[in-house]
């Protein structure tokens, strides 16, 4: 079987099971199935349609695409041809697209227009013309408006059916030091860090997740809910495919539509947030509405849901806490699935790969810590990111000089060889499952006139975590709420935008060697204070 075999390249990964078993499937979408070798098929002319439009070795293209067959397509022609696949989250805006379609340099930008309602043209038409100086083509997936917006006129657009009808695509590109994977996370700074990984450590992630979760039995289907364009669904999918079993993608993420499709499917593997599986469990019916399901993995992001763990249990659906970042992939550590619940709700767990290793040092002194002390996170193993595209100086800063990730993470160790999770070092928000530098949200804010300063925080409410945002106005100014809100909306992605905009005389503040650091606890506390009063 493929898995006794490693796989040097992400290009190998398919190809052996096109070997093997060319007609079983690999992905379920609606009512299609693609298999194997439909998979390497397509790949190969979606390959050849891309270097038609000059995409080659080492070239970037940007998908800004939902769960649809033609991201895995557009991914493996990208690995065939040694390109990079730039993930691009279809919440995102014309500030962020622009940010990462600009900085990318992409040459080839892949979406689709008709998908829930979504303008993925229009919002194009919004980014400032010289972001897209790079792009020599726009790749539509489905139908394309009769009329596009002008500003995106000059710009070639492609139909992606056409490249399926190009020849076979000759060259192979594939090798395990190629970069093939660009994922966005937040940096210091307002604009998102470019996270490169390399085909050699996403093909032996793939293929370790696979043995690690028992994905090799005969009855293993994945259920593709979260978004491939980050690496918690990208790992989960690929995995399953280097297991040779199918993935069902779900493009859309609504809760009734993903409870259809798990009493169609039948899925044996699941992973999503604390928030969905209380979603879930709401919404079937039965004292065990998951009976396929051997057990599900989750990341806790809602601290209002803290007993999901326990509750998902007395339904028949054990859960298990997980892992994971941009940086060493996803899926890096998951707790043992005969561990008790206490234990199982936590994140972390034990590292994925044989080869990882974790440690966790005390940030003032610099000291290993032992069993039990909480300290920064840092992990090795063979699926670290080969660091920040085009940013040396923040790889430098993250990657030790013995290989190993400084996550910005506090932990522990455990008794079991593994680790617990505790909570972000740094200021990173956790919104709808993506982390977000709060000052993507703060820059935005502050470019309305009026606005002097901008803070914000996360605050746990019962259908989701959401942003708050705190301002100070300039002299003689008022504020108006709506339109800070209705600002944020038309540049930011739908779970960065603030639910409330509350005003301040000042920021809360302690005195600190390096000056003022605002108290984003004490904002926490302001935040919630607030909301109850106007509840």
């Amino acid at each position: 079987m493929a898995l006794n075999k490693p796989a040097p390249d992400v290009w190998t990964l398919l190809a052996d099971w096109v070997e093997q078993t060319p007609d079983a499937p690999a992905l379920l979408h609606g009512d299609s199935a693609i298999s194997f070798a439909d998979l390497a098929e397509r790949s190969l002319r979606v390959a050849q349609g891309l270097a038609d439009l000059g995409v080659g070795p080492g070239d970037r293209v940007a998908l800004w695409l939902p769960n649809l067959p033609a991201y895995p397509l557009l991914y493996f022609a990208c690995v065939r041809l040694g390109a990079i696949a730039v993930a691009v989250n279809t919440r995102y805006r014309a500030v962020e697209v622009a940010d990462i379609v600009g900085r990318s340099g992409a040459k080839v930008l892949a979406c689709a227009p008709g998908f829930r309602d979504i303008d993925f043209l229009s919002i194009l038409a919004g980014v400032e013309p010289q972001a897209l100086d790079s792009l020599k083509a726009i790749v539509i997936v489905g139908d394309e408006p009769a009329t596009p917006p002008p500003a995106i006129e000059q710009l070639r657009r492609v139909p992606f059916d056409r490249l399926l009808t190009r020849p076979r695509c000759a060259a192979n590109n594939a090798g395990p030091s190629v970069a093939c994977n660009i994922f966005t996370t937040s940096g210091t700074t307002s604009a998102p860090k470019f996270v490169a990984h390399r085909q050699g450590a996403i093909a032996s992630h793939a293929q370790q997740v696979a043995k690690s979760f028992g994905f090799a039995a005969a009855d293993t289907l994945s259920l593709s809910i979260l978004p491939l364009c980050g690496v918690f669904g990208f790992n989960q999918t690929l995995a399953t495919l280097a297991a040779g079993k199918p993935c069902v993608l779900v493009e859309s993420y609504e809760i009734e539509r993903i409870a259809h499709l798990i009493a169609h499917h039948q899925p044996t593997t699941l992973l999503g947030s604390d928030d969905m599986f209380a979603r879930l469990l709401d919404l079937a019916p039965g004292e065990r509405p998951f009976p396929s399901v051997r057990w599900a993995g989750y990341a806790g992001f809602n601290t209002a849901l803290e007993s999901i763990v326990e509750r998902a249990e007395q339904r028949g659906l054990i859960l298990r806490g997980l892992y994971g970042m941009s940086e060493v992939q996803a899926l890096y550590a998951i707790q043992p699935v005969d561990a008790p619940a206490a234990r199982r709700k936590k994140g972390g767990g034990i590292p994925t790969s044989p080869l990882a290793h974790v440690r966790v040092r005390d940030p003032e002194t610099g000291a290993l810590l032992g069993v039990g002390q909480p300290g920064m996170l840092e992990c090795a193993g063979p699926s670290l990111m080969v660091g920040y595209w085009g940013n040396e100086a923040a790889t430098r800063e993250t990657l030790t000089a013995d290989g190993y990730v400084r996550t910005g993470d506090l932990a522990a160790l455990d008794e079991h060889g593994g680790f617990t999770f505790l909570s972000r070092m740094g200021d990173v928000l956790r919104l709808a499952g993506f982390l977000v530098n709060p000052l993507e949200i703060e820059t935005h804010v502050q470019k309305l006139a009026g606005i002097d300063g901008c803070q914000t925080i996360a605050v746990a409410r019962p259908e989701g975590v959401r942003a708050v945002s705190f301002v100070t106005l300039a002299p003689g100014q008022a504020l108006d709420e709506a339109a800070v809100i209705e600002h944020c909306r038309r540049g930011l992605a739908n779970y960065k935008v603030p639910m409330r905009v509350f005003a301040v005389d000042d920021f809360p503040k302690t005195p600190s060697p390096n000056g003022f650091k605002i108290q984003r606890t004490r904002l926490r506390e302001m935040a919630e204070e607030r909301l109850r009063a106007s509840s």
